[in-house]
C-alpha cells in the first residue's frame, strides 16, 4: 500500500499497524499512509514549520510521506521533488525518483545527499531531525490528525514551495466536494458502521477498525455514517470478535489497500461466524479497494464519496 500508504498514518495502534506492514513489505508487502499504513494507513495530515535552515521557497524536497508527495504533485509541483519515501505509488511519477526509506527506515546520508532545502518527515522522527538539524536543511514534522487538516497542510505546503493559489485552490476544491457529500447526506439515517483496516488473514483475529478521531473516522462521519467505536477517542482500535458483538454495526466495510493484495469478497465469508451481529444479519458487510482509503490526502474526497455511495446509494443518484 501506500501508506498509509496507510496510513498513517494512525495512533499507538496505527503504529504498531505500520511496524507490521513495513516488516511484511521486507518478506513480501506493504501495508498507511498509505501509512500506510499504514505504512497503511497508512494514514490525517498536519505539519508544523520546524526548525533547520534559513526558509526560502522549497526547490529541492524530499518527502517521505505518502500523502505529502501527493500534495505536491496534485498542486503542480510534483518538480520539485528530489526523491520520495519507500512506500509512495501515486501519482506514477514516482516511481521515476529515488527512493529515501519511510518511517522506520530514514536512509539519512542519501536524504543529506541529495542536496535538499526542505525534508517532510514524520513527527516521531527525532533521530532524522537531528540530523536535518546538523545538515542546516529545513524540514516539516508531520502528524496524523483529522479530515480538516488535510487541507490546511495543502495550504501550508504550497505556501511553503511557492505555489500558494493552486495549493489554495485545490484544497478550495476538496472542501468544497466533502460539503456536498455532507449535504447529499444530511437527511439520510445513520447506520452504526464499523470501518476496517486490517485483520488476520481467513479469520476474525486482530481486527483493526477506526476509533473516534482521526481523518478514517471523520471521512465515514462525512460520508454518512455513525462510527460504531466513535466514542473511543483513539485513531484506531483492535477489537476482539466479542466487542464486536457488543457494539452491533449495521453494517461492516473493509478496507483494502494493499498492492498485490489478492483477496476478494469472498474473504468476507469470515464475518457469517457472527450471524446475531446486524450488518451480517441483513447482508450488509462491504470491501471497498484503494489506497486512497489510507493516504490523505488530495483523495480524500473521492474515497469519501465512495464511502459515501456505499452508505447511501439513493443519495447520489
Amino acid at each position: 500500500m501506500a501508506a498509509v500508504q496507510a496510513t498513517r498514518v494512525i495512533g499507538g495502534a496505527a503504529a504498531r499497524r505500520t511496524q507490521r506492514a513495513q516488516s511484511s513489505q521486507r518478506n513480501a508487502f506493504l501495508s498507511q499512509q498509505s501509512e500506510p499504513c499504514f505504512a497503511v494507513l497508512a494514514a490525517c495530515a498536519f505539519f508544523f514549520l520546524s526548525a533547520g535552515a534559513v526558509h526560502t521557497q522549497a526547490r529541492r524536497v524530499v518527502s517521505i510521506i505518502p500523502a505529502t508527495t501527493e500534495m505536491l504533485f496534485a498542486m503542480g509541483a510534483g518538480d520539485r521533488l528530489v526523491a520520495v519515501g519507500s512506500y509512495d505509488r501515486f501519482p506514477s511519477e514516482v516511481e521515476k525518483l529515488p527512493r529515501v526509506g519511510a518511517l522506520l527506515d530514514p536512509a539519512v546520508e542519501r536524504i543529506i545527499a541529495m542536496r535538499p532545502d526542505l525534508v517532510i518527515l514524520y513527527g516521531t522522527q527525532n533521530e532524522l531531525r537531528t540530523q536535518l538539524d546538523r545538515a542546516q536543511i529545513a524540514y516539516y514534522s508531520y502528524t496524523h490528525r483529522g479530515l480538516t487538516d488535510i487541507t490546511e497542510t495543502i495550504r501550508s505546503l504550497g505556501a511553503r514551495v511557492g505555489v500558494a493559489p493552486r495549493a489554495n485552490a485545490l484544497a478550495d476544491s476538496i472542501e468544497r466536494q466533502l460539503a456536498d457529500i455532507r449535504s447529499r447526506v444530511a437527511t439520510s439515517p445513520r447506520p452504526k458502521t464499523l470501518l476496517v483496516f486490517g485483520r488476520e488473514r481467513g479469520t476474525l483475529r486482530n481486527i483493526d477498525a477506526s476509533g473516534g478521531v482521526g481523518f478514517l473516522h471523520d471521512m465515514l462521519e462525512t460520508a454518512g455514517g455513525a462510527d460504531v467505536m466513535g466514542d473511543v477517542k483513539q485513531q484506531s482500535v483492535i477489537m476482539t470478535t466479542e466487542l464486536v458483538l457488543a457494539r452491533a454495526p449495521e453494517v461492516i466495510i473493509e478496507l483494502r489497500y494493499a498492492r498485490g493484495d489478492d483477496t476478494n469478497a469472498t474473504d468476507l465469508r469470515e464475518w457469517n461466524a457472527l450471524p446475531s451481529v446486524p450488518a451480517v444479519k441483513n447482508h450488509r458487510v462491504y470491501m471497498l479497494r484503494g489506497e486512497e482509503f489510507v493516504v490523505p490526502g488530495p483523495r480524500v474526497a473521492a474515497a469519501t464519496e465512495r464511502l459515501g455511495r456505499l452508505l447511501h446509494p439513493e443519495a447520489f443518484k
